[in-house]
């Protein structure tokens, strides 16, 4: 009994000497770091971490006879089941979204209204919108459900063991196929993108490489960073390279210079030579092709057309901006609008042509939340190294995103908008641990009766 309580001795004023060590034992309140809060939604928060298991392992293309399982879809029903028989008893509701979840139900609010309005094909436009929309539904859950810095990081953690895992599946299943083109489906089919999931998932495989002491985690984290930027070279994108630039260098000034780790500089620039070498053969191919000279070989001739054929859908788009520029031609639909059956290469034109310069503000504005976030995180100081390290991950990734985006077409991809997702759940947990701190505080400083002297044991 008394192993689990604190006890303060109060010694008995005015009396014999006898009764002068006589106490009252009282019972403390526990220090903050005991207070046990079951943690809310954990069914919803369960199905929530399958469906990013899902959504970024991507397991039915790489592991015989779950192709035919709809595992998103089942994760997704679960996730929302589970959070509906949970509303009510979590530390946050639906009339605690942020800004950032407005602009996004907006923004597939416009969609929706542009797919009504389409010049190209309404049923296409409106079914992909549809399907674009469970982003949405994630967001949402991720807000609701990830409720402590601990959950926080199983989720990162699941977001970058899968790219990890699924960088490892694309070189081994793609050793005969030029960029890792087609060799998974979904999300990975196309080269870019899956070298974008691989730039926005960089920072978090750095962050937990930092914050582990084990010999042995290390090392595996280390693996598995290089095999990460094995794939995005073999990948040969172009875009997702300059935002593999950028994003490397935000993260080598969060992590090298400000927390004083110099060895990291120099261990990303050998292992950058290292990796260019063996596995950057196409991407230097394809970077030299720009400029039109001394076209020796297939690859570069292609990389030359592609390179060409994009300044033309930069037009063809602008001309569609100007035609609708309110609510665009509908999601997906410039690929059919341009003749040649190609996406414009440029992210913010992407968005504004298929829906308009309302969805571009809107897009603009929502990726703004996510820096706001940070900024007001790194304004409140808080000194939690962990808190740290996943703000300066997330900052390195978003900055690596919107850089690259000017040159890759992942409007639609939902990784940039989880990290947006990360960094508002980030300053609310944040705000919460300084409110439980404040609560905490005021209720010891509470007046309490003045008791007389005795022999009772208040438990």
């Amino acid at each position: 009994m008394f192993a689990n309580n604190k006890f303060r001795i109060v010694q008995a004023k005015g009396v014999g000497w006898r009764d002068r060590y006589k106490a009252t034992v009282e019972t403390l309140p526990p220090p903050r770091d005991t207070l046990h809060h079951p943690e809310p939604l954990k069914g919803a928060y369960f199905w929530l971490a399958v469906f990013y298991v899902v959504y970024c392992a991507r397991p039915e293309d790489w592991i015989p006879g779950l192709h035919s399982v709809p595992l998103a879809k089942i994760s997704g029903v679960f996730a929302v089941v589970g959070l509906l028989l949970s509303l009510g008893r979590s530390k946050r509701g639906l009339r605690d979204l942020p800004r950032e979840a407005l602009y996004l139900l907006l923004l597939i609010g416009i969609f929706f209204v542009s797919a009504a309005f389409s010049p190209v094909w309404k049923g296409g436009a409106f079914f992909r919108t549809l399907d674009f929309a469970k982003v949405f539904v994630a967001w949402v859950l991720t807000f609701l459900a990830v409720t402590s810095l601990a959950r926080l990081r199983r989720v990162l953690f699941i977001q970058t063991a899968s790219v990890a895992v699924i960088s490892i599946a694309s070189m081994v299943k793609g050793a005969s196929h030029p960029r890792l083109d087609g060799v998974l489906g979904g999300i990975y089919s196309n080269p870019n993108d899956l070298a974008f999931a691989i730039v926005l998932s960089l920072p978090f495989c750095l962050v937990f490489l930092l914050r582990t002491e084990s010999i042995v985690r290390k090392a595996v984290w280390a693996g598995a960073l290089l095999l990460m930027i094995s794939a995005l070279f073999l990948t040969a994108s172009r875009g997702a390279f300059i935002a593999f630039l950028v994003a490397g260098g935000v993260s080598l000034w969060h992590f090298g210079i400000k927390e004083r780790r110099l060895h990291l500089i120099g261990a990303a620039a050998v292992i950058a030579i290292v990796v260019g070498i063996v596995a950057g053969g196409q991407l230097k191919d394809r970077l030299f092709a720009i400029s039109g000279e001394g076209l020796d070989s297939s690859s570069q001739s292609s990389a030359y057309a592609s390179y060409e054929q994009r300044r033309i859908l930069i037009s063809r788009s602008l001309e569609g901006i100007e035609h609708y520029p309110i609510l665009g031609i509908g999601l997906h639909n410039f690929s059919i609008y341009s003749g040649v059956w190609r996406d414009v290469h440029v992210t913010y034109l992407q968005i504004a042509v298929e829906g308009g310069i309302p969805v571009l503000i809107l897009y603009l504005m929502f990726f703004g939340r996510g820096f706001s976030n940070l900024r007001r995180l790194r304004r409140s100081g808080n000194s939690d190294p962990e808190m740290s390290l996943f703000a300066g991950a997330l900052h390195s990734s978003l900055v690596g995103f919107l850089v690259g985006a000017l040159f890759a077409p992942e409007a639609y991809q939902y990784f940039p908008y989880f990290a947006v997702a990360y960094t508002t759940v980030l300053l609310a947990i944040e705000q919460e641990q300084k409110s439980d701190a404040v609560s905490v505080r005021d209720s010891n400083r509470a007046p309490t009766r003045e008791r007389k002297p005795s022999f009772t044991y208040a438990w």
